[in-house]
């Protein structure tokens, strides 16, 4: 006669519970870290925002648009602390020792979880792969709209802003008053023009028609000469009508960065960045082999040559063209901005799938919990997080300064949490 752990359903029944209790810690560490987030980077930015009496819908939409970013990286994170506070709160409960007494491994009490913590990595690569990138179209296309509407938003105190063709450095903002505005533009000729203002009001009467438009008062220009370099032109006015497309001003907002783009799109931008950076380096080969022929020609015209002098004069073109071999073979090109973009790509794909490493590590150490599991395990995991950001801030740093394989750089924290993970869950569960 089969006993009860034996049935077929016993099993799914122990999984469930599991899961259930799994899903309530990762609910509350997930609300943890996702306002701690919120709080730091939207409510920073929507506080901003409303101050410059922008509409409340808007602020709201930009804050939705938003949440993306804010959700991808709080999912894995989340995952490290609830499984540590679930399989804490079992073993502070004695909970593990009637399963391992019931006839139940590790490995069964494990499963469920760790089913979970792969779902929960794919949950997470969407978010960040699909949501994000979606979401900053939206916040991009909305945030363009509403400095159409509102174009001071743009305009802080004590700033400087780059246009277009235009710079424009403001003292104090009031409302649509500006103190001592300074406005720096360039021409076709790339001569600079510099006007100085005591004093600028925003008019919105050109709003319609595409325009933000300033009415200068106390006006001083200063501009080249264009038939005399070196000299300026001087003049001075009471006021002055001055106008920037606000085509100007919205195309002047940061284009997405890789952070924000999908995988395939920041893999197709490496992609082409990898084409011109081999363009770099078969140039510099074809330097190298420049030099190296240069040498080899003059030595061997110095073997042929009998004056002295000549032999001299090609002796020391071929030092010359040695040392200038030397540095074009050992010199190395580099390309920041590849390097940046590969780092920006691996972590695309570290950061959401290091949920699995993290469940790994949390289950052995979860178990070791005797005493307030849920307090304990919380504790632990923010401190795992701590830790597990540092080492990512370090790669990317270390990767970009000095140039190691982006994918090794970022994926090694999470081979060391999984090693670690691994090495803690085979000696608990040989006990």
């Amino acid at each position: 006669m089969k006993t009860y752990l034996e049935r077929p359903n016993s099993y799914k029944t122990l999984y469930l519970y599991i899961a259930r209790e799994f899903f309530l810690s990762f609910l509350v560490s997930f609300l943890f870290f996702f306002f701690i987030f919120f709080i730091n980077q939207l409510l920073l930015l929507a506080e901003d925002i409303l101050e410059k009496q922008v509409p409340f819908s808007y602020v709201m939409r930009l804050i939705l648009y938003s949440l993306p970013s804010i959700i991808a990286i709080s999912f894995p994170f989340a995952t490290l602390v609830g499984t540590l506070m679930t399989y804490g709160r079992f073993s502070s409960d004695n909970e593990i020792l009637a399963m391992k007494c019931s006839g139940i491994t590790y490995n069964r009490i494990f499963l469920p979880v760790f089913i979970i913590g792969i779902l929960f990595s794919f949950i997470s690569f969407f978010v960040n792969d699909y949501l994000l990138p979606l979401g900053t179209l939206n916040f991009t296309k909305l945030y363009r709209e509403m400095i159409y509407r509102n174009p001071e938003v743009e305009l802080d105190s004590y700033s400087v802003k780059f246009f277009q063709e235009s710079i424009i450095i403001t003292g104090k903002v009031e409302g649509k008053s500006i103190d001592n505005l300074i406005i720096v533009e360039k021409d076709k000729e790339s001569n600079r023009r510099i006007i100085l203002a005591d004093q600028a009001l925003i008019n919105n009467d050109y709003e319609d028609a595409g325009v933000l438009s300033f009415q200068l008062d106390n006006i001083l220009d200063h501009k080249p000469q264009k038939r005399n370099r070196g000299e300026f032109l001087y003049s001075e006015a009471d006021e002055m009508i001055y106008n920037i497309l606000l085509k100007d001003i919205t195309s002047s907002i940061r284009n997405p960065g890789p952070r924000e783009m999908s995988s395939i799109d920041v893999y197709r931008e490496i992609q082409e960045k990898e084409e011109r950076y081999q363009v770099k380096v078969r140039s510099k080969d074809q330097q190298s082999l420049r030099y190296f022929g240069e040498m080899y020609g003059d030595w061997s015209l110095m073997n042929q040559e009998s004056n002295p002098r000549v032999v001299q004069s090609l002796s020391d073109k071929i030092r010359n063209s040695a040392v200038q071999y030397e540095k074009s073979v050992t010199s190395k090109v580099k390309d920041r901005s590849l390097q940046i973009w590969k780092l920006e790509f691996y972590q695309k794909f570290s950061i959401p799938f290091s949920c699995l490493p993290f469940v790994l590590l949390a289950f052995p150490l979860g178990l070791y919990t005797k005493r307030s599991g849920k307090s304990v395990g919380f504790g632990i995991g923010l401190f795992i997080t701590i830790v597990y950001w540092g080492m990512l801030v370090a790669g990317r740093t270390l990767g970009i300064r000095t140039f190691y394989p982006p994918g090794l750089t970022m994926w090694l924290p999470n081979m060391l949490i999984l090693l670690i993970g691994s090495v803690l869950y085979l000696f608990r569960a040989g006990k």
